[in-house]
Formats: structure tokens, sequence, C-alpha cells
């Protein structure tokens, strides 16, 4: 059995997390999978959008698995330092979007922070529990969560380790809507489905504009967009009107 499994469709594929019975828990053998299911995807040219999930109602991902750490078949330093799924997943270029069907929680938390967009089910929770393990994060969710929903939100979960409800995630910003069970890969496919619907090297190098500038202070940012925005003088007028027709028929779409 895989414990990753990949389906593609026309332009994106879907990573599913497959350890349903462990809570899809990131066990070595899954980061590792993890990797190179990434790399493969990112080495197909058709997929330029990736959405990824976990098996079952139950579990995004339960994060490490405590279980394995605890047998000392694996270590916490080789799960940071060697096998580090946020790092994984960010070698794909195209946009990300994470489909949280069920907790999400440490590592899993860090891995859903790693994905550009997030969409959750009902079912969906979030924590973080590392002061509760005694470990540290080393996946970025102590400067992430804060930047995502503000640094007192993120002390508040960080400091008890409480789960956030998928309702509550949506009202802090957290996740970008929160739908039905049976809705959330649909939801997802739909959104996959929009993106590329975007000229194609734009879908990774605003992406990329957007990442690098959020990463900067805001004077840096504009000197990056500035930067950046030179290739604007190589679109022709011909393409410009083509494109303006095509958004025009796609605004009349929507409001009907």
């Amino acid at each position: 059995m895989a414990l990753v499994e990949i389906d593609r469709f026309d332009g994106y594929a879907i990573l599913t997390l497959n350890r349903p019975d462990a809570m899809n828990a990131l066990s070595a053998a899954l980061r590792a999978e993890l990797a190179q299911s990434v790399l493969d995807i990112e080495a197909d040219p058709e997929i330029r959008a990736l959405i990824l999930t976990g098996a079952g109602e139950r579990a995004f991902t339960a994060g490490l698995d405590l279980k394995e750490l605890g047998s000392g078949e694996s270590s916490v330093g080789d799960a940071v330092d060697v096998e580090d799924p946020v790092t994984a997943l960010g070698r794909f270029s195209g946009p990300v979007i994470g489909a949280i069907n069920g907790v999400a929680i440490t590592g899993g938390f860090e891995l859903a922070l790693a994905c550009d967009v997030l969409i959750a089910s009902e079912n969906a929770r979030f924590a973080d529990t590392h002061a509760r393990v005694g470990i540290m994060p080393g996946w970025g969710l102590s400067q992430k969560l804060s930047r995502a929903i503000g640094i007192s939100r993120a002390k508040e979960l960080s400091l008890t380790g409480n789960f956030l409800l998928a309702e509550q995630a949506e009202r802090w910003g957290l996740v970008n809507r929160v739908v039905p069970a049976a809705e959330l890969l649909p939801a997802a496919r739909q959104l996959a489905e929009d993106m590329l619907s975007v000229e194609p090297e734009m879908l990774i190098n605003y992406r990329k504009l957007i990442d690098d500038g959020f990463a900067a202070t805001f004077g840096e940012g504009l000197s990056i967009e500035q930067e950046r925005a030179a290739v604007n003088a190589g679109v022709s007028a011909d393409e410009i009107e083509a494109r303006r027709a095509a958004i025009q028929a796609r605004g009349r779409d929507q409001k009907d």
C-alpha cells in the first residue's frame, strides 16, 4: 500500500497522505515517500498545481509519528534536519492547495501552513502541541502562524496546545473557507482549475513574487515588484486585447 497516493488530472495532481489507521502520522517512511512524490510531480511538466490532503475523515495528519519516535526507530533530530516534509513540499514550484479533511496537529499544522491556500472540511481542527510534547518546532510554525493569524492568537494556541475548530480558523483567517466534508475535494479541485486558467507562466511567477515580497520588508517588497514588473514590456498589444476579451467573458459567466 502506498503511503502517499498520487492522482493526476488535467494540469494538477492530488497527493493523499495514506495512513488513515494512524491518523496519517508522518512516519519516516511516509516523509520519504512524500518527498519523492513531490519530486516526481515537479518533474512532470503537465502538472502545474497540487492539492494535498489526508485519507479518511479523521485526520489531515496528526504530525510526527510519536509512537515511532518513542520506540527509538527514528529521532526528532532526523525529522527536523533530514526528513522535513515542509521543505519537500516547497520543492513544487506551483501553488499548493491544502484540503484539510480532519485534524492537523503540530507537524501536521506545520505542513498545512506550508500550503498556499487552505480549504477545510467541517471536521478540520488545528492544534500546536509542541509545548506539551516538549519539542521546539523546526518546520516554520513559530513564525508562520503569527503572520497568518496575529501574534496574540498564535501565542494562545501554541502556549496552550488547545484545538482551533474549523469555523474559528475561518474567522481568524487561517483557512479560506469551510465546506461540508463531501464537498472538500470538489471545492479544492475547482480552485485548482481556476488557478490553471490564468496565464501559465504567471501561476509560478506571481506566486513567487507574493512569497518573496511577504518575506521581505514592505519597502523591499515594493522594490522586488518594480524589478520584476519589467517583464511587462514584452507583452504585446494583441496579447493584451485577447486577454481582455477573455476576462470580460469570464466575468459574465461568473456573474450568471
